[in-house]
């Protein structure tokens, strides 16, 4: 009897989990095509194929879906900029940042962050899911820069430049940046000399 238990709890929790997938893949698309700050369950739920009310299983609420995707991308992120920065020589800061920018950039999901950050649950397991992708990329920057992670002054640096990637990626991603005569390279650039340490 244990063992056809545990054979049902496995496939459960399996479906559970592709069921999930599913739904993330759909709420990528609706994103991509509506922009995740118009994504609802609905319009999830319909492109996934599922009742609206069967998402609730899955997801509280919007904001909670919103972070799970959040969350995908930068787990993503953390493993591009550890490659992309392995790779360059000398370069380490700015192969990271540059691989930051395009996701910032390009993402809808993260562009959808501050709307799903105000409504979401602080204490929930998806804030704090997105919470340990977030310090998995701020490690690789932090490698990337050729900073001790123990050290504080390192560690208020790496907040720097997240905080300045995420900033100029906004300033990009409207047209402002353009328009106040500079480019993402440039600021990259300026970012690489003030931040990037001897590894």
């Amino acid at each position: 009897m244990t063992i056809v238990r545990e054979n049902r709890t496995r496939r459960r929790e399996a479906e559970h989990a592709a069921n999930r997938l599913a739904i993330l893949d759909a709420a990528r698309r609706v994103a991509a095509r509506d922009g995740a700050m118009h994504l609802s369950l609905r319009s999830v739920a319909a492109e996934a194929g599922y009742a609206p009310a069967a998402l609730y299983g899955y997801f509280r609420n919007k904001s909670e879906l919103l972070l799970a995707l959040a969350a995908d991308d930068l787990s993503g992120l953390a493993r591009k900029m550890r490659d992309t920065a392995g790779t360059g020589a000398g370069d380490r800061l700015a192969a990271a940042a540059a691989a930051a920018m395009e996701l910032l950039q390009h993402s809808e999901t993260m562009a959808a962050m501050p709307q799903a950050f105000a409504a979401s649950d602080k204490s929930g397991d998806a804030e704090r899911h997105f919470n340990g992708r977030m310090i998995a990329v701020l490690m690789a920057l932090a490698d990337a820069a050729g900073g001790q992670r123990e050290d504080r002054q390192s560690q208020s640096d790496t907040i720097l430049i997240a905080a300045a990637l995420s900033g100029l990626a906004l300033l990009a991603r409207s047209g402002r940046l353009a328009a106040l005569g500079f480019t993402p390279e440039e600021i990259l650039a300026s970012l690489q000399r003030r931040f990037s340490r001897a590894a």
